[in-house]
């Protein structure tokens, strides 16, 4: 059947009942204002009732069609964003599959213009929710009704809810207080919030991407890796044999294990690898996405990339910086004989004959970067170490008594810096003694505001990393990384 038959059967289903049920109405009003008419026209004031009758029922129907226009026919609000419940991605099937399952994201009105972007700031959010239809689109309205745009949104699924996690840009004079109480109020619990920045508008996808590359060029990245995925959280690599030789007992299944805001993973070098985040328990989702880097790692195996930068030393020898490793134990080893007492007692702040039992600790990939620095001859003369300290970190230098005061320890210095600034660390801290003026004058060299704290002998030098480096790393050093 056509569109044009269908109307047409329309308009003829008419009865002949109701058309003599129109016309018995008609008759009858007819007769009942010709009797008003008769009644009011006989009195002495008549004439003049009937045209003010007429005047008032003209201007009642004139205000009721105003009335109608304005209210009835109003243009709908402008919408600047429909949210679709997701996945990672945007969709749950089988989630909140009501009407509502489509939310407004975002909706200016005559109320007032749309906040222009130098007055937004972005916000990353996580609540947990019932998993029962409509509970994301009541989160969605209440994040409307406060003027925040939704730009991101993850679902991580719980035996009994769903955790949603959300980027949002939100008005500035909007306080993150007043933000959880309305999604409080909407059905959301253990609510966090914290500020975010222009890094976290990458989708997620692209993020663990770009995490799981990072890691396969280098093994040092699993522990940042680990801390770029999971947000801000303390993570130690403890491992299976001490620096004293003895088994630690530290052991793991293979399949990790997750406790609220604790997970372990085994690390493929031996030991555990401990995630830990007080303030907000991991998911399953958050757990299965760490455990798949851990694996990337274990099946490539030990890697460092291998990059050289040739200096010359105000006297005219060349020395080349590059990454070290294990297999740069032997020279290591070899370098700690050819070095005073007094030159490794500052170093290791310990008895001299134990230095060499660190150096397999020091040189391993999973706890930071090591920096080697050798001389034309292939001998090793220095070596500088970014530390991974569970939050923290740690840089240390070590150098030759013969190379001394001719620069290295301030090259490797700078250079670590520049490696934990591009890590994302907030700022690196030295142990030395008082009496170590070589590192504190290459820390003061830096150029970057310094806090200093003395106990017992022991200076502890730290450099917040929330200004300018002295200089950054040479284009081609920075893609060996």
């Amino acid at each position: 059947m056509t569109d044009t038959t269908s109307a047409k059967t329309a308009r003829r289903s008419h009865h002949w009942r109701r058309d003599v049920t129109e016309l018995a109405a008609l008759f009858t009003a007819v007769a009942v204002a010709d009797a008003i008419a008769n009644l009011i026209g006989h009195q002495p004031d008549g004439p003049y009732l009937l045209i003010a009758s007429a005047v008032a029922l003209a201007l009642t129907a004139g205000f009721h069609t105003w009335w109608a226009r304005r209210h009835s026919h109003a243009p709908p609000p402008t919408c600047t964003g429909l949210l679709a419940e997701g996945d990672g991605d945007g969709t749950v099937p089988g989630r909140h599959t009501d009407a509502s399952a489509t939310a407004l994201v975002s909706t200016p009105t005559a109320a007032g213009p749309a906040p222009s972007p130098e007055d937004t700031v972005l916000w990353r959010m996580r609540t947990t929710v019932r998993d029962t239809p409509g509970s994301l689109a009541a989160l969605c309205s209440a994040l409307a009704q406060h003027r925040v745009d939704i730009l991101t949104l993850q679902t991580h699924p719980l035996a009994r809810g769903t955790v949603d996690e959300f980027l949002l840009r939100a008005p500035a004079p909007l306080p993150a207080q007043q933000l959880s109480r309305a999604i409080s109020a909407a059905g959301g619990s253990s609510t966090w919030i914290e500020r975010a920045d222009t890094h976290d508008l990458v989708d997620a996808p692209t993020r663990v991407l770009g995490l799981a590359t990072r890691t396969a060029l280098d093994a040092a990245e699993l522990p940042l890796a680990l801390r770029q995925l999971l947000g801000r959280c303390t993570i130690h690599s403890l491992p299976a044999v001490s620096i004293t030789g003895r088994a630690t007992g530290e052991t793991t299944p293979v399949e990790g294990v997750l406790e609220e805001t604790v997970m372990r993973l085994r690390d493929p070098s031996g030991g555990v690898i401990t995630v830990e985040r007080p303030y907000l328990p991991f998911t399953p989702t958050e757990f299965a996405r760490a455990r798949a880097l851990v694996e990337l790692d274990a099946r490539l195996g030990p890697r460092v990339p291998r990059s050289e930068h040739v200096l010359t030393l105000p006297e005219g020898n060349e020395i080349t910086v590059r990454r070290a490793d294990r297999s740069d134990l032997g020279a290591a080893r070899a370098m700690h004989d050819r070095c005073s007492e007094q030159t490794l007692r500052m170093r290791y702040h310990g008895p001299v004959h134990d230095a060499d039992r660190y150096l397999d600790h020091l040189l391993s990939p999973r706890f930071g970067r090591t920096l080697a620095v050798q001389t034309a001859s292939g001998r090793l003369v220095a070596l500088g170490h970014l530390l991974w300290d569970g939050d923290e970190t740690e840089v240390a230098l070590l150098v030759e008594d013969d190379w001394q005061r001719r620069g290295i320890g301030s090259e490797l210095l700078s250079r670590l810096v520049a490696l934990a600034i591009e890590a994302g660390c907030e700022s690196v801290y030295a142990v030395t003694q008082s009496s170590n003026t070589g590192m504190v004058a290459a820390m003061r060299a830096l150029s970057l505001p310094l806090d200093y704290q003395i106990e017992e002998g022991t200076l502890v030098v730290t450099a917040r990393l929330d200004a300018t480096p002295v200089r950054s790393l040479p284009p081609y050093e920075q893609a060996g990384r």
